[in-house]
């Protein structure tokens, strides 16, 4: 009797099982030649040689094949005219959805709003405008990217804690292009924590060419022979900020934003304190996923803090080394 009961338990669980439907992947099967009809936009502001976006490309590539949907990317080379002659062409041609990077608060308001009035769903991944989604700002549904005041602050703190920097110390904080929205934003974080203190910063735009950024930043220090520290707000100035120190023969702290296997190094071996994780394969993965989430079922994209504002030194650099490009 005992052995029949558990056979009828067992069977009406099967049939329970049997009877849950596989919604996500059973769904999108069925409507996998509608999906292959999306046609998603994703255009980095930088330069296509800048190593930093590998990341950012490779989550969006992954998400659009998980989503089943078509994915153009193309690169903006850091020309506002160039993106903007990117998104006009995606948007005549009637592309389904977009993904940007807002590099500047005003020169894609009007592109990308009558998008939006045409029906086409705009997010905004990595940088977006300063005023974040107010009503004179660019208009987008969602940002997938990190709080740059925010996370600055936190770097700003943890050099101020560790090297005992103090009032009327000058800090170097050198970064790619020093008028994009992500670095204006990320100085503030960092000058906000100095201000606390009594230091200052000075910002300097080094491109994105590592062998021009090295060039400059020694230069830079070899004319400034006291400053205190080096914070790059940017994945090529922290990578060659240790370098930069050792030429222009000084002995300085250096910490800064953004992963690479160089900036990994020097954590690992002691000579860079501290570096701000974006996490940027999240970026550029949820920026498709939810817009294809959006275009497929009508979901609203959430806003996404990627990245928070952790550090990576050196009690933790493993977890990232060995995605180090292709993901961190």
């Amino acid at each position: 009797m005992q052995s029949v009961r558990k056979l009828g338990i067992a069977a009406i669980a099967g049939l329970v099982m049997a009877a849950v439907p596989t919604v996500g992947m059973a769904f999108d099967s069925d409507h996998k030649e509608e999906w292959k009809k999306i046609n998603i936009l994703f255009v980095p502001w930088s330069q296509s040689s800048n190593a930093f976006f590998e990341a950012v490309v490779n989550g969006a590539k992954d998400a659009a094949e998980q989503q089943g949907v078509n994915i153009d990317i193309q690169f903006g080379e850091e020309d506002q005219k160039h993106q903007l002659g990117i998104l006009e062409t995606g948007i005549a041609n009637k592309v389904s959805g977009i993904a940007v990077n807002i590099a500047d608060d005003n020169a894609y308001i009007d592109v990308l709003c009558g998008a939006m009035k045409q029906g086409i769903p705009v997010v905004t991944f990595n940088i977006d405008d300063s005023r974040h989604g107010a009503p004179d700002s660019t208009c987008r549904m969602a940002f997938m990217g990190q709080n740059f005041i925010a996370a600055g602050y936190v770097l700003g703190k943890r050099m101020i804690a560790e090297h005992g920097l103090k009032k009327g110390d000058m800090v170097f904080t050198p970064v790619e292009a020093a008028q994009a929205t992500y670095a204006v934003e990320r100085h503030a974080g960092v000058q906000k924590a100095l201000a606390e203190i009594g230091a200052s910063s000075e910002i300097l735009g080094v491109g994105n060419d590592h062998a021009q950024a090295l060039n400059l930043m020694t230069q830079y220090l070899l004319g400034h022979p006291d400053t205190a520290a080096v914070i790059g707000l940017g994945q090529t100035p922290t990578s060659q900020a240790v370098q930069a120190i050792k030429d222009a023969g000084l002995k300085i702290p250096a910490g800064g934003f953004d992963v690479s296997k160089d900036i990994l190094e020097d954590i690992k071996n002691g000579e860079l304190t501290a570096t701000v994780d974006q996490q940027p394969y999240s970026q550029g993965y949820y920026a498709v996923t939810q817009l294809a989430l959006n275009l497929k079922y009508g979901l609203y994209p959430s806003e996404m803090d990627t990245g928070g504002t952790g550090l990576i030194d050196k009690t933790n650099y493993q977890f990232a080394e060995k995605y180090a490009g292709p993901v961190r």
